[in-house]
């Protein structure tokens, strides 16, 4: 398995190279801002038309991380669907693989800003979730203590061999975890935006995602 281990509010953590987060010691792990059915809602809206492949895509990366690890909790940290429409508006197939990713563990999805309310598929909702020393909410909150959040998708870029490279990564200070988000078609914010370093300290490092995960200081 392709993954970072490293220390957080006292607990050893590990940054898979997918984008997820594992907590050995509660066998638990974490994803943030699936943002199933954003193809779909895209559409709906008028949009440009995107493959609709995302979610399914989505799906077998997060099964794959199921299987590797086998936890008996799963978080996914807000913005699991793109919004609420979308979650009524998945396919047999999609709703049918949901319901057996949760089958035989605890399944808790955060509320987010795209989904609000209670969904249809399963599982407790909830606005966030105290487990052990560790607060799981959607976006980060100031002032605040062993914090693992969502929301901003952030991304971080590396110079390497002459080229920069530019990847999903977690952010991590010595009071929050920042995940980057999991979902296809997500995109996401720069380390060096100035939201993001008003949140996290001068001595923040990043985790870039992918087939080698690397650890870096957080680039501003």
């Amino acid at each position: 398995m392709n993954e970072v281990t490293f220390s957080f509010a006292g607990q050893s953590l590990r940054a898979l190279g997918s984008g997820a987060l594992w907590w050995p010691d509660q066998r638990l792990l974490c994803v943030s801002d699936l943002h199933l059915g954003k193809s779909e809602r895209i559409a709906r809206r008028g949009g440009p038309t995107l493959p609709p492949y995302d979610s399914q895509e989505t799906l077998t990366r997060l099964a794959a991380d199921i299987a590797s690890t086998n936890p008996g909790t799963v978080i996914c940290l807000g913005d699991s669907f793109d919004d609420l429409d979308a979650s009524v508006a998945m396919n047999a197939t999609e709703k049918r693989d949901i319901t057996a990713l949760q089958a035989g563990r605890r399944w808790i999805w955060i509320e987010g800003n795209h989904d609000p309310g209670p969904i249809d598929v399963g599982g407790s909702h909830l606005s966030e979730c105290k487990i052990g020393p560790l607060t799981f909410r959607h976006i980060a909150q100031a002032p605040t203590q062993a914090e693992v959040s969502g929301h901003y998708h952030p991304k971080a870029r590396l110079n390497a061999r002459g080229r920069a490279i530019t990847r999903p990564a977690f952010l991590v200070d010595q009071t929050r975890l920042i995940l980057p988000a999991y979902g296809t078609y997500t995109g996401g914010m720069r380390s060096s935006d100035q939201e993001l370093n008003a949140l996290l300290d001068n001595q923040a490092l990043a985790i870039l995602t992918g087939p080698q995960p690397r650890i870096i200081p957080m680039p501003r």
